[in-house]
Parts: C-alpha cells; structure tokens; sequence
C-alpha cells in the first residue's frame, strides 16, 4: 500500500478572499470593520444617532441610498439613487464628512466628486457590490488584450456603469470612454457608437442587452458575453469581430433573480397588474413587463399611478416596501413571491450608523474611502464625459 502524497497545492489569492482569511482593500468586498459596535438591541440607538448628528451640526451630511432600510434613511439628509447621491454631496462643499449609506463603489463616486478637505465615510467597509466584484481591473486588462489581440481594440468604447468600481471607471477613462446610469444608458450609448463600431459594457450584461435591443434596435444576435473566467473570454476572434456589443458577463444579484415565472405567476395571481422592473432584470423579464426604468423612473411612475391601479415591482425590497407604505391606495407588491434584500446593502444598519456619527462626533474619523489620484483622474475624466452627453 502506497502513502498518499499531499498535493502541492496553493490556493488563490481570490480564494483566501472569498474565505475571510485575506483583505483585499481595493476589492468592493471591503474589509473587516474595526471598533467596537453598539448592540443592535439597544433601546437607545435612534437617540444615540440622533445626538451625535447634531453635535455635528453642518460639519456632516448623511446620503441615503434608496435601497437603505428605514432605521437608516430617517436620519439621512437626502435619499436617491448612487450618482444623486454622489452629486449632492458636491453640492454640499461645506460638509466636512460626507457619510454614504450605501455600497463601496458609491463612496468612492462621492470621493472622486467632492473636494480634498471633505472626508467621504462609509459605515461599513465590508458594504461591497457583488456586481461591482465581477470585474477586476487586471480581468478587464485582460479583455483589453484579448480585444487587441483580435485586432477590435481600436473600434470598441468601453461604456462602464455607475455601479463598478473607482479602477473600472478609471480603466474607462484612460480608454477613451464614458459612465453610464440606468437612466442614461441609451445616451451613452448613442455617444460610444459615435466615437467606435463596438461597445465594451461593464460590469452588467443585462442593463447593456437591454439597452442596446429594447431601446436602440439591435437584436440579441449583434450582442456577445465576454466570460472573465474562461480563456478568450469564451469568444471566437470572429464572433469579437461580428458584435457590437461586447458584454460583460456580471450582473445584479438582486435583480438577477426575478424570472419570467415571476411575470407569469403575478399576472395570473392579480388580473389586471402593472408589472414594473428594473433594466438589470434579465431580458425575458424586461420584454414580458410593462414598465422598464431606473429607480428614480419606477418612484415616479408609483407617485404619478391613479388610486386603485396594482403594481407588481421588480426591483429590491426595501424600495418596494417603502414606496408600498407611501401608497396604500394602491396595490403594490414586490414581483417575486420570496423575499430579497441587498445584503450588502443592509449591511449599513443604525449600530454601524451610530459608531460612525458618535466617532466623528468625538473627532476619530473611521472608515474613509480614498481614492488614488491617478485613478481619480481617469475616473473622473470618464464622469465628466457622462455629464457631457447631450
């Protein structure tokens, strides 16, 4: 009998990541909290966040993203979506902290847009974007050399969402492209097919097919998905050569799991329901719905619904329920019958939220968001071009 030998196997620096046991600050999935939190049964929290916002005073300026749950958007000084947000703290130059409920890369869009002396804090480092984690700088460098290699590069704009990382906008940036929003995409796009014959899209493929065959025309055939983890992207030199539109394989984990069962089933629970999603729904989703917009499109949409019209709503459940509450004449219900928060999301959460205030408020700043100067140029050079679209 032969003793088994121990593989000489050394495990990923991805791995070690995914495990806990390595931090990686630049990756979206942030790292480990430090300090010492309140409990989250403490009576006195809402108090607690109460006195140390206002021993700030004007020296802080909270954001809220839509998608925050209510114990957290009560003490926020302005709500919306990432790029609002993210504006409305540079509108507020004499802020000297800017906290930002929300995810990673969301801070770092406040932090690339707001001056030197302003400190953007997030609550929570480990509030990260699985979206956002689905492309890496090295893996779009990567793309970049595949692309090169089959002779495309030089025909192809990358066109970055908002939701990606300072690196990814600064990869856009440097490459002569723009930033998006689920509002803007078509723009965006109409401006990348002016400057090139393809579109690189980052990091969601869904909001990029959307766009492209819902509202400009195209047909699922001039789209291909680029897979970061196989060889070549998973792509012929000829299928590079034949699309138009290069995406890339990410996507919403919240959006993502609404399915054309969930249409289905709604329509045949509530005769007669509106459906309304989100573009980052999956494409038979969108093409089996009503109503296609952003977040800000979808609260509007709900104010602006007659009394007694029903809504099934395909976006994250905090929104939903929120905009639900606001409503009661109408029927509003979230699309699919489980349940789904952003988790990274819900990570900022009022004992984190009073960590941070109280800190402050005792002069300690915790958990900035930095963003290098090189890759804030390139970043916010690709920001600039979206603010430039016609």
């Amino acid at each position: 009998m032969t003793t088994a030998q121990p593989l000489d196997v050394q495990p990923t620096p991805l791995a070690l990541l995914l495990l806990g046991r390595e931090a990686d600050p630049k990756s979206e999935r942030g790292v480990e909290c430090p300090g010492d939190l309140p409990s989250p049964s403490d009576p006195d929290l809402v108090e607690r966040a109460r006195a140390a916002k206002e021993k700030l005073g004007d020296k802080v300026f909270v954001l809220g993203h839509h998608y925050q749950r209510d114990e957290v958007i009560q003490f926020a000084d302005v709500t919306g979506d990432s790029f609002k947000l993210a504006r409305d703290a540079a509108a507020k130059p004499e802020a000297e902290y800017i906290v930002f409920c929300g995810v990673h890369f969301m801070a770092e869009s406040a932090d690339i847009l707001t001056t030197d002396d302003q400190k953007v804090v997030l609550p929570d480092l480990a509030a990260g974007c699985s979206m956002a984690d689905m492309a890496t700088a090295e893996q779009v460098a990567e793309c970049w050399d595949v692309l090169t290699e089959a002779g495309v590069a030089e025909q192809v704009v990358p066109v970055s969402y908002m939701n990606s990382s300072a690196d990814i906008k600064a990869f856009t940036g440097k490459h002569g492209g723009t930033i998006c929003t689920s509002s803007n995409a078509k723009r965006a796009l109409d401006w990348a097919f002016e400057q090139g014959e393809k579109v690189l899209f980052l990091p969601d493929q869904h909001l990029g097919r959307n766009t492209a065959v819902r509202d400009m025309g195209m047909s699922l055939d001039d789209c291909v998905l680029y897979n970061p983890h196989k060889p070549n992207g998973g792509l012929t030199v000829e299928e590079l050569r034949n699309a138009k539109m290069i995406l890339w394989r990410g996507h919403c984990s919240v959006h993502g799991r609404f399915s054309l069962d969930s249409v289905n089933d709604v329509r045949e629970r509530i005769p007669g329901v509106n459906v309304l999603v989100h573009p980052e729904c999956k494409h038979e989703v969108v093409a089996a719905a009503d109503y296609v917009g952003s977040t800000e499109y979808i609260i509007n949409t709900l104010d602006a619904a007659p009394a007694g019209s029903k809504w099934a709503i395909g976006t994250e459940l905090n929104l939903v329920r929120r905009v639900a509450n606001a409503h009661p004449d109408k029927e509003i219900v979230f699309l699919d019958k489980t349940v789904c928060f952003c988790s990274t999301m819900n990570r900022i959460d009022l004992p984190h939220l009073v960590w941070t205030l109280e800190s402050l408020a005792e002069g300690n700043l915790v958990n900035q968001i930095q963003v290098d100067k090189e890759t804030e140029s390139f970043a916010k050079l690709a920001l600039e071009r979206m603010l430039a679209l016609p």
